[in-house]
């Protein structure tokens, strides 16, 4: 039995695409030989070629592998998208601050630094686009109550919740305002 397994083995590993043939001969003696058995013997032939053998283990790994990576590339997407919104809602504060310097102080508005937010705007960072808008909203409404003759700072007020985002503006009359986002949003 011992020879037979060596011969089966070195069959198997010199020549892996080769024939194998199962030979019963009449008194039951086994033999596994490369050639076809003889017309007397009992043959059964081996077919060794390799298969494509699947582990469904393996396949469910790359499937959720894809989907990971499918998640990723979308969270991505997102943030690129919410950094350019940001970007252009800080251009538009720029831009408004820079083209009326009697209304509004260079550092009323500044831009958030995307990489260092200050702790207060990173617990709301995934509205930072609206967080810029409403900056600028809250002080030209702050501007618009003629209280208020020149903006010195518009930033979000540590009163702000997840339901309802809080303004302050500070002006140089001395007065301050605080905005909602709902009052913001209705103008």
């Amino acid at each position: 039995m011992k020879i037979a397994l060596l011969i089966l083995g070195s069959l198997f590993s010199t020549c892996s695409f080769a024939q194998i043939y199962k030979c019963t001969d009449e008194k039951g003696k086994t033999d596994y030989q490369s050639k076809a058995c003889d017309k007397q013997d009992n043959a059964v032939q081996i077919d060794i070629k390799p298969r494509s053998t699947i582990d469904n283990s393996d396949q469910k790994k790359q499937n959720e592998l894809l989907k990971k990576k499918e998640q990723d590339g979308k969270l991505e997407k997102g943030r690129l998208l919410q950094k350019q919104a940001t970007l252009s809602e800080s251009a538009k504060n720029q831009f408004l601050v820079k083209n009326n310097p009697e209304k509004f102080s260079a550092f009323s508005i500044l831009p958030y630094d995307l990489d260092h937010l200050p702790e207060l705007v990173s617990v709301y960072q995934n509205r930072l686009p609206d967080i810029e808008r409403l900056r600028r909203f809250a002080a030209e409404k702050a501007l618009a109550t003629e209280r208020c003759t020149r903006v010195e700072a518009s930033e979000l007020h540590n009163k702000s919740t997840r339901k309802t985002l809080v303004f302050l503006v500070n002006c140089s009359s001395g007065n301050f305002f605080y905005f909602t986002e709902h009052e913001l949003s209705s103008r």
